[in-house]
Parts: C-alpha cells; structure tokens; sequence
C-alpha cells in the first residue's frame, strides 16, 4: 500500500475523531450552566480536548497500531493482546488524568467534577472513561492495521502468482522444451531393442515428471517428498545421455516425511548443473546433497567445469535473477542462498524452511 493512502487513512481518522470530540464538547458546553463566561467554557474545552481525549487516544492508537498488531494479535496471541491493550489504554489514562488535574488545572477539575468536588470516585470515573476512549482508538488502529496488512498481503500475493507463471513458463520451456523432449525420447528409443522393461520404466519416469510440473506445482506448497521424488526421476531421465555411471552424486541426508516446501525451488538449480556441465566422462561431474532437518532443507549442488573443454557456463542459467526473486517472495528474510563460482566449479548452497 503506498504511503500516501495510508497518511490519508490515519489523518481520516483523527479529523473524523475530533470532529466528533468538538460536537459532544460544544453540546456539553453549551448546557452546562456552571460555566462561567464564554472564555471560560473556550479554555474548558481546550484543556478538555487536549488532555481527555488526546492524550489516551493518541498512546493507544500508536502502542496498538505499531506494537500490539504485529506482535500479538498477528500472531494470533488474543488473550496477550487483550491484556496488554488493557493496560496500556489504562496507563494512557492515568498519564492524561495526572497532567490534566496537577498541570493544567492546577489542583482541580472544573467541569469535569460535579463543580470542582475532589474525590477518588470522580477520578476514577474521569480514569474509566478515558481508558474506554483509547480501547476505542485503539480497537479502530486494529481494524487500520487489519486493513492494510491484509491489502499488502493481497498485493503480495498477486505478485508471488505473476512469479510464479513466470517461472513456471521458464521451467516448463527450459525441462519440457523440443529439444529436452525428442533427447529423452530418442534415448528411450535406443533402449526399447536392447531392454524394452528399462525403456519402460523410463517412459513412465518421463511421463510422472510432465504430469508432476502441469498439475502437482499449482499450490504454495507441497509435500517434499514429492519433490524428492520429481528430482530423483529428472536425474535418472539425465543419466541415460551418459554412459558414465558416476556421473551423478545424488545424496538425501534426513527424512521428508511430513514436510513441505514450494514446489519447483530445488529444480532449477539442478537444472542449471546439467545444462552447464560440458564433460559428461568426469568421475562426479555433478554433485547433489539435500540435506533435510527438522526445520530447514538445504540444497548443495556443484557442477565441475572441463578447462580442456571450452563453453561459455552464463551466470544466468534459467533465469538466476527470476529465481531469487521468487525465492524473496516465498521465504522473505527466511532463506539464504550463495552461489560459488570459479573457473573449474559451479556452487549453490541453499537453505529454506520447512513445515
């Protein structure tokens, strides 16, 4: 949500809120026969305005827009918030009670206290009802704060889907591409003469993966042992280009039961190792290692450069930026990435959350 709305949204507010204030002073005012002059009854509701209904108002509007929102009641700590939004509504109270009674009116509180009689009762009185005003505005900067939590989440969201088609374009031309496709296919072919069983076990391998990226990758999240299971079958379809039987390290530390992630944040980086690596005869040409712990999953992948071999390896790949993005938009400040890149190596260290 941009600033200016949000500035118009709380100044709103406050002007809707003393206008408010004004009438139900002027009509107090205007019929309270203890009033002495006109003056008097001006500096009355002045010293009224400023301290009753300000000073309460505005320490709970701020405390419960800036502090208890976010930390309570976002989290969906109610019992907490209620307390806390209690206390401070009361403190605010207090606070005012105390300046307008000893600073302003120096003693007393005309008006406000049955024509200036002193007693616990009347303050505590004056007390509640300031401490109901800022409840108040403290449960209208709850509903302010709702508001544009849930507004910045839509706009969150709707960008997250526009990156997400975007990477879903990307990976479904990068994996399911002609090119990918008719490699895959011709192999299979080979195999069908030689060992029809295995062929067929690959063709199955092909087909789950396009069913797993058209249909399974939809939603925000995802079982990781589906996942697990779509890289291992995107391997084994990458394997068979080779006759090098080490050509692939794949190595899964932890269990995946029970855990989900956002689907497809592994793969490109996978993907990213086998378009580059230019000698498919080298002894562990790409190594892979998803490290899985209770809250975290961590992605290490390397591919190895041949010097003999001359290619050019961009630092772009799928769309490294398109990536980073979408991982800043899924786990904002919640994952960290560090790509190592030298003349002989490839580097991807990733780590995100699970649950």
């Amino acid at each position: 949500m941009k600033k200016s709305f949000m500035v118009l949204l709380h100044v709103g507010f406050w002007l809707c809120y003393f206008i408010l204030v004004a009438i139900v002073l002027a009509v107090y005012y205007r019929t309270n026969v203890n009033a002495v002059n006109q003056v008097a009854r001006i500096m009355n509701a002045l010293k009224t305005l400023l301290l009753f209904a300000f000073i309460p108002s505005v320490i709970s509007y701020s405390l419960y827009y800036a502090i208890l929102f976010p930390k309570y009641l976002q989290q969906k700590k109610y019992l907490l918030s209620l307390v806390w939004g209690l206390l401070i509504s009361v403190g605010a109270a207090i606070a005012a009670y105390v300046l307008l009674r000893y600073f302003i009116e120096t003693g007393r509180i005309t008006d406000m206290d049955n024509g200036g009689k002193n007693g616990r009762s009347t303050a505590v009185r004056v007390i509640i009802i300031m401490t109901a005003i800022g409840m108040i505005c403290g449960i209208v900067a709850f509903v302010i704060r709702g508001f544009v939590s849930w507004f910045n989440e839509m706009k969150m969201k709707e960008l997250l889907r526009e990156k997400n088609y975007e990477m879903e374009m990307a990976l479904v031309k990068s994996q399911l591409d002609p090119h990918l496709l008719f490699n895959t296919i011709n192999n299979i072919d080979a195999l069908i003469l030689r060992d029809a069983v295995t062929a067929s076990d690959y063709l199955n391998k092909l087909s789950d993966i396009m069913r797993f990226i058209l249909y399974e990758t939809k939603t925000d999240k995802i079982l990781l042992s589906r996942e697990v299971e779509y890289i291992e079958k995107y391997i084994d379809l990458q394997k068979i280009r080779t006759a090098n039987p080490n050509y692939v390290d794949f190595r899964v530390s932890g269990s995946p039961a029970g855990k989900y992630i956002a689907p497809m944040v592994l793969i490109p980086f996978m993907e990213n190792a086998f378009k580059h690596t230019n000698n498919k005869k080298l002894e562990h040409a790409i190594r892979i290692h998803i490290v899985i712990t209770d809250g975290t999953t961590q992605l290490l992948c390397e591919n190895k450069m041949d010097l003999k071999i001359k290619t050019v390896q961009d630092d772009g790949g799928l769309g490294n930026m398109l990536i980073e993005k979408r991982l800043k938009l899924i786990y904002p400040g919640t994952h960290r990435l560090e790509v190592t890149k030298t003349n002989e190596s490839y580097k991807i260290n990733l780590s995100i959350p699970n649950g």
